[in-house]
Parts: structure tokens; sequence; C-alpha cells
């Protein structure tokens, strides 16, 4: 099995370095994926970069040149809902893009894309997998939409101008829904995983800083010990 892990920052790389020994390295496009073997599978890790764009761009290179089985996506989130607190973890079940407006181009939704899903789905036996793991170990998440923007949000003006749109969203990140997308359409089951690092709120930059290692961390524990088990 081909396994694809993606990351958005270094900082969150270096966890699963620390697990795994790379092989090797490639470049696809602009991104060089590190090439790892574990338990018989060919595990690639790469950085996606901040942002939208980022994301999809690094996405598409890989898997326009590996026949990629399954995606990983970890990192951090800002939490959307006043259950969902720092530390905890999300497992998305799906994404929409929260600086997406476009109703008044035809008969969209807020958060949609032209021509593309009101949001997308991650609904795969894969996913179902993954969570039945993280529920024989005793994990606590939550399962829930999470919304994608090209900013930070760091005020409580701009959460709750996302809330009103989207009140049922989780969780606040800017990677995300890019890579729904692409996996979307090039038919690749995507596993998403985000840990809440901040509120969302005027604090979420001195959050930011100090939590995100170790929601880093907590994330790609158990995505290595879940690969390691995978035959």
């Amino acid at each position: 099995m081909k396994i694809a892990i993606i990351v958005p920052m270094e900082i969150e790389a270096a966890y699963y370095r620390n697990n795994f020994n790379s092989e090797d390295k490639k470049m696809f496009g602009t991104t060089a994926f590190e090439h790892f073997s574990v338990n018989g599978n060919d595990i690639y890790l790469g950085l996606s970069g901040i942002g939208k764009v980022q994301a999809a761009m690094n996405l598409s290179s890989l898997l326009s040149n590996e026949d990629i089985d399954l995606i990983f996506m970890t990192g951090s989130a800002g939490s959307m809902d006043e259950s969902v607190h720092k530390e905890d973890l999300i497992l998305p079940n799906s994404f929409t893009y929260h600086d997406a407006h476009n109703t008044a181009a035809g008969d969209y939704v807020e958060g949609q894309i032209p021509q593309e899903p009101a949001r997308f789905e991650l609904n795969s036996p894969q996913r179902d997998k993954f969570a039945q793991y993280l529920k024989d170990q005793n994990i606590d998440f939550r399962e829930g939409l999470v919304v994608t923007g090209d900013s930070f949000i760091a005020s409580s003006k701009q959460k709750e101008e996302i809330k009103k749109n989207f009140p049922d969203a989780l969780g606040v990140e800017m990677e995300g829904a890019a890579f729904a997308q692409v996996a979307y359409h090039f038919n690749k089951p995507l596993i998403a995983m985000r840990a809440i690092s901040d509120n969302g709120d005027e604090n979420a930059d001195e959050d930011f800083d100090s939590f995100v290692k170790k929601v880093g961390a907590k994330a790609a524990k158990l995505i290595c010990n879940y690969v390691e088990e995978l035959k």
C-alpha cells in the first residue's frame, strides 16, 4: 500500500521523522517527499505548505505521479464550537470553504465553489476503519464539519462571521477543503485529523505557538502507530 502523510509545517513533519527512518527523497512538483518503508507499506511524507493553493498544488503533484492508496492529512485547527477545546482531536467528516461566497453566481450555498460539491464528504471504508481504531484505543475525538480559508482566524469578530454561515462547524484551518477537493477529483480516500491548538479568537496568536508542538505530536503519534499496524 502507498500512503501519503502530508502536513502544513516543518514542525509537524519532525514527529514522523522521529518514528520512521527515511530511505530517500523524491521531488514531486516543487515539494520534496520523504520516502519510508513501514511494515511493507510505502510512506510518502511531505509538507503541503500553508494555505489552499499550496495544499492543492503539492497534493496534486504527488497524486499525478504516484498511485497513492490512502492520504492522511494532519495538523492543527482553531475551535469553532464552545464544546471543542484546546488539545481536542477532530476527525472531520466533511470540509468546505468559509471564504467562498458564490450564492449570487447561481444555485450555490455558502462555502461552495461553482461546479463543485457544496461540501466535500470524507466517507470511505478506510476512514471508518481509522475511526474504529481510535475508539478501540479509547481515544476521544469529535466528528463533524471543518471549514477552510486563507486567513488565520484570530479575532472573535472573524469567528462569529464564520459561525453565521457555518453554525455546525467544529474547527477552522487553512488547508483541509483544498486537500478534500483534490482527493475528490483523484478519487482517493482522505483521512484528516486536526488537533485543536487555539480558540480562534484574540488569544489565538499566542496560543498557536505554544500549543502547536503539543497537539501536532498528539496527532502524529496516533497516525504513526496506526500505519505501523497496517498490513
